[in-house]
């Protein structure tokens, strides 16, 4: 299993997003919690960030930064959102696939695979999980309880 595992520092990056620029370093004293996806747009992609949108409040009430990262543009991202009326969760363009690659979710043919990882104060990686197959998401009760440590 490549990228870091639970206990290690993750690793820090910078991506624009629709929120404008982030940098994981930059939000140290946070809990963050890092959602990796395929693709803009996707019929499971649209499922995760759509149950998001339905339970924005159970997302603000994570006490945490949560972000979307993928390897689309900011113009897919920003139609993404506009196409779904997403709102709560910034959207990062991964468009090298670096942080991918760096979080060990990044497969050659299929792309960015469906992770998760929570990150907390002291930029120290506490929970990740994988959906392999990318079929299935993790959806807001199974973030708060990746936060529950």
């Amino acid at each position: 299993m490549a990228g870091p595992r639970e206990g290690d520092t993750a690793p820090d990056f910078e991506l624009q997003g629709t929120e404008g620029p982030f940098k994981l370093s930059e939000h140290r004293g946070e809990r963050v919690v890092l959602l990796f996806y395929p693709a803009d747009s996707s019929t499971v992609c649209t499922k995760q960030f759509c149950s998001y949108r339905d339970r924005a409040g159970d997302v603000s009430a994570l006490n945490a930064t949560v972000v979307g990262i993928s390897g689309q543009d900011l113009e897919s991202k920003e139609k993404f959102i506009a196409d779904n009326n997403l709102q709560g969760v910034p959207l990062l363009a991964d468009v090298g696939l670096e942080v991918a690659k760096a979080y060990g979710v990044h497969q050659r043919i299929l792309g960015t695979k469906r992770a998760v990882f929570v990150i907390d104060e002291q930029g120290v990686v506490r929970h990740r999980h994988q959906n392999p197959l990318s079929l299935t998401f993790d959806d807001v009760d199974s973030l708060q309880q990746a936060l529950a440590f």
